[in-house]
């Protein structure tokens, strides 16, 4: 399992300067994923003040891809393949809570869903699922183990 330090450390090293910039806070880890958030602020808000679906869907793909991270024990080579967002209802508090689990860890795919809330996962105000593709697993190393290190089972 991965630190919450080396997790920041994958955020600042993987990810696009604007999904940076929403300030994307580590809040918690889990056994099969994370928990993100971001602030509510203007810079992400739309018409009517409430919090823009692409921060709402960079959330939730950024939360996944850190929860494989979070699972596999590295930042593996990925790319996502789908993601599916259901808005449930506007956010309209001052941050936005994305739960992530891995539901699925194969050798090259990996599944799983978001759930995004304003502090109670029990009230969504949108739910994600997604898939994403582990490039280094399908491209063996030199040494003939998958490049990124061992994965664990599927279970």
């Amino acid at each position: 399992m991965v630190s919450e330090t080396a997790l920041a450390a994958m955020l600042e090293a993987n990810f696009a300067p604007w999904v940076r910039a929403l300030g994307i806070v580590i809040e918690e880890l889990h056994l099969d994923g994370v928990s993100l958030s971001i602030a509510a602020t203007p810079a992400v808000a739309r018409a009517g003040g409430t919090l823009c679906g692409q921060a709402t869907m960079a959330l939730a793909d950024t939360a996944m891809a850190l929860a494989i991270a979070r699972v596999t024990g590295g930042f593996p080579a990925m790319t996502t393949i789908t993601q599916t967002t259901s808005f449930l209802r506007p956010v309209r508090g001052q941050r936005l809570f994305a739960r992530a689990r891995v539901l699925r860890l194969g050798r090259t795919l990996a599944y799983g869903e978001i759930v995004l809330h304003e502090g109670e996962e029990a009230r969504p105000v949108a739910h994600a699922t997604s898939s994403y593709m582990l490039l280094a697993a399908a491209t063996p190393s030199e040494s003939g183990t998958a490049a990124g290190g061992e994965r664990p089972r599927e279970r």
